[in-house]
């Protein structure tokens, strides 16, 4: 009887520590794989989610600058900014369906003519292998063209889900304190101030990367159109809009409305081409020496390296929305991390 008294909890019994210890240990794992598996299935909702995010800090931005100079409340700011906002997409989506969408067909029958031009001189000139025309390889490349906008143009014309980034991102802009708040409550009460600041960090610098962004977008957009139009190169208008819709894809964007741009304008002659070329140099000059540094000291310094090799992991593995997400969500990842790093310095000097 005195042995049995002197046994200790095994490793099925409750009371051991060490069980204890491996469960909960194993009870980590298992939500972390869960959260994961979580995150992989919702993704499209998280990315619609985080679009919406987006948007909201661009229509408090708006309120914040028409607070300068309207002394009035902020809903009514508010309301001002989205009235702007739908006023400018009808004015777009006017202008596009009564002018421009007819002129998609012909920039891709130039585009692809110019391809096939360009492949049949490379043969030529013996810097490629004759074994293929430059028509068929242009065809080749612009039937995946096809496909890609294709894809894309039905994620673009999901009217439910634009829908829905724009009436979440209202609500998040209408009461952002409330939703700061419940996110706040489900910390303990020791993490809250720290969410708080990195919070706020986090706001306004997607604040200024959107404001800088939109800048970059109008300038090269209106730039590059109105200086295509004068230069007297075709579909001035619409590669104006592609070449402002782009530039909200740091890099990417910027190559591809620049290799259009060029190929439209060469197929008008080679002065036209060499004006092309001349003005899309001269747009991107203007963005990238002044409007993307004057954004980068006020919000967040990001590489370019980094953004692009975001932009090319995050479209692979989440399609579109990934891509245009790429930028911010790299910059909350940086301010994240900063405002982490420094609260642990801070912890470690009290």
């Amino acid at each position: 009887m005195a042995g049995r008294r002197d046994e200790q909890p095994g490793p099925s019994d409750s009371r051991s520590a060490k069980t204890d210890q491996e469960l909960h240990r194993a009870a980590i794992w298992f939500g972390l794989a869960i959260a994961i598996a979580l995150v992989v299935l919702l993704i499209q909702p998280l990315l619609l989610i985080l679009a919406a995010l987006v948007f909201a800090a661009m229509l408090d931005g708006g309120t914040r600058l028409l607070g300068r100079v309207l002394p009035i409340a902020r809903g009514w700011r508010l309301l001002i900014t989205c009235l702007l906002v739908v006023a400018f997409l009808a004015w777009v989506g006017y202008f596009g369906g009564s002018q421009i969408a007819g002129q998609f067909e012909a920039l891709k029958q130039v585009v692809e003519a110019q391809i096939a031009r360009l492949f049949d001189w490379a043969h030529g000139q013996g810097i490629l292998p004759k074994n293929g025309g430059g028509q068929t390889i242009a065809s080749e490349i612009m039937g995946s063209f096809d496909r890609v906008t294709g894809w894309v143009g039905t994620a673009l014309g999901a009217v439910s889900s634009f829908a829905l980034i724009i009436v979440l991102g209202i609500f998040i802009a209408a009461e952002p304190r409330l939703y700061e708040r419940g996110v706040a409550w489900l910390l303990p009460i020791e993490h809250r101030a720290r969410f708080y600041a990195t919070s706020e960090k986090m706001g306004f610098t997607l604040r200024r990367l959107m404001f800088g962004r939109l800048v970059g977008m109008s300038v090269e957009g209106f730039g590059v159109g109105i200086a295509l139009w004068i230069a007297g190169v075709p579909m001035a208008a619409l590669l104006g809009i592609i070449t402002g819709i782009l530039a909200f894809l740091p890099n990417i964007g910027a190559i591809t409305s620049g290799v259009l741009i060029v190929l439209v304008g060469f197929s008008a002659g080679f002065h036209t081409g060499i004006w092309g070329i001349i003005i899309y140099v001269a747009v991107q000059t203007i963005d990238g020496n002044i409007i993307v540094p004057w954004v980068a000291r006020r919000s967040v310094d990001l590489a370019p390296a980094l953004v692009l090799g975001a932009q090319l992991l995050f479209g692979t593995l989440f399609g579109f929305l990934g891509l245009a997400l790429a930028d911010p969500i790299v910059a909350m990842i940086k301010v994240f991390l900063e405002e982490r790093a420094k609260n642990a310095s801070e912890g470690e000097d009290g």
